[in-house]
């Protein structure tokens, strides 16, 4: 009786065998099916196919690939949420799965749903220990500003994997977001150390450079990566343009204003209508900018102001610092309007000027003190070597 037992228990385990076996034969065909239609951008049918192949056999060795094919598939269709439910479902029977796990941790990130992104790089950590794993959920805290958190993840991969970039690059990213841009720079450094040719980690630092003000340094990175043939030197130089600050480069020598003319200028020589007691008119000077400006900013007039040059130095102060006479000209420290024009960049500052009751009056146009404090189009405030103009020394 116990041997007729066991040939039973033989036989059924046999046919169990062969049935699993067809049926993970079955699986792949699917499979295949649904890679050569996905090839052929017939998602659709792909999807029907990877569903069949993965609920054939959820448990073959290719299951996984079947579930991030089928996730893949529903993104190509713009079906978010249920490229989501498929790594679920993979989830529910590969629950100690890395790969999945940081899958959908990459789904969520790119949906920007950091919380739930976290938490899935959390669970592939947590069951794999794995320095890739540690990279992506120190990504994720630096994504949700989890700076603490982040460093230490990328302190771990730095360690466990010594002869890797991606920890000190990590590093680097967390250090630029908190504004300490020696430290990032210098693991930005390291990185480059492990890898000469890591571009993203030449690009970084470009970034870092640039955040801290230092142009020269950032548009030597820019140059390395162009030199390169890489695209992030594309990306690098729209940042380094929207980082610098704006600055009055010069004014035009066709103004209206002859701001290069000497202390003691008779305001009569001006032109023959201020020859006139009394007689006010307006004038203008053209100032060109580096980079487009805010046009609001530039036209509010209480951003500049006109001044009597009190700097210091040789020859910088109005009237070469010699007393002022009674019979000089004043002027508004506002002006009376502004004009920018975007397409060259430039403002044209309007200001009055008024002859004394005798006719006697002067002025010293090459120590007019014009001055700036406005913003570009990106909201950089001016460069504070660059915010002021006047004839004599052609800028301040």
């Amino acid at each position: 009786m116990s041997d007729l037992f066991s040939v039973g228990a033989d036989y059924l385990f046999s046919i169990m065998a062969n049935q699993s076996s067809q049926m993970t034969t079955l699986s792949n065909q699917a499979l295949n099916s649904g890679i050569d239609k996905y090839v052929n951008k017939d998602y659709e049918g792909a999807v029907v196919d990877f569903k069949r192949a993965f609920g054939l056999d959820p448990y073959s060795e290719y299951a996984i690939d079947t579930v991030k094919y089928l996730a893949m598939t529903h993104q190509r269709l713009g079906q978010t949420e249920e490229a989501i439910d498929a790594y679920k479902q993979g989830l529910r029977v590969h629950s100690d799965s890395d790969i999945l796990y940081v899958a959908i941790g990459n789904l969520y990130i790119g949906e920007g749903r950091t919380g739930e992104a976290i938490e899935a790089y959390e669970s592939a950590v947590r069951f794999y220990d794995d320095p890739n794993n540690r990279f992506s959920l120190g990504q994720a805290y630096l994504k949700a500003g989890r700076y603490d958190d982040a460093v230490n993840q990328f302190e771990k991969v730095a360690k466990n994997e010594s002869y890797s970039r991606n920890g000190y690059y990590g590093l680097g990213q967390v250090y630029s977001a908190q504004k300490q841009y020696d430290k990032a720079i210098e693991n930005f450094q390291q990185a480059i150390r492990k890898d000469n040719d890591f571009y993203d980690a030449y690009a970084g630092m470009g970034y870092a450079y640039a955040d801290a003000g230092d142009m020269d340094n950032a548009n030597k990175i820019k140059e390395f990566l162009e030199s390169e043939g890489s695209d992030l030197s594309v990306l690098l130089r729209a940042y380094i343009g929207k980082a610098t600050q704006p600055k009055i480069m010069l004014a035009y020598a066709d103004s209206k204003f002859p701001y290069f003319l000497p202390p003691k200028t008779k305001v009569s020589a001006l032109n023959s209508y201020m020859a006139n007691a009394n007689a006010s008119q307006t004038f203008s000077v053209r100032f060109q900018f580096n980079k487009e400006m805010d046009r609001a900013s530039v036209e509010n007039v209480t951003n500049w102001n006109i001044s009597r040059s009190q700097e210091s130095g040789p020859g910088m102060r109005y009237n070469m610092g010699l007393s002022i006479p009674d019979t000089e000209a004043r002027l508004s420290p506002i002006p009376t309007g502004i004009y920018y024009d975007e397409r060259t960049m430039t403002a044209t500052v309007r200001f009055d000027i008024r002859q004394n009751s005798d006719g006697t009056a002067t002025i010293d146009p090459s120590h007019i003190l014009f001055s700036f404090n406005g913003k570009d189009a990106d909201g950089n405030t001016m460069h504070p070597d660059y915010d002021q103009f006047m004839g004599f020394s052609k800028s301040i």
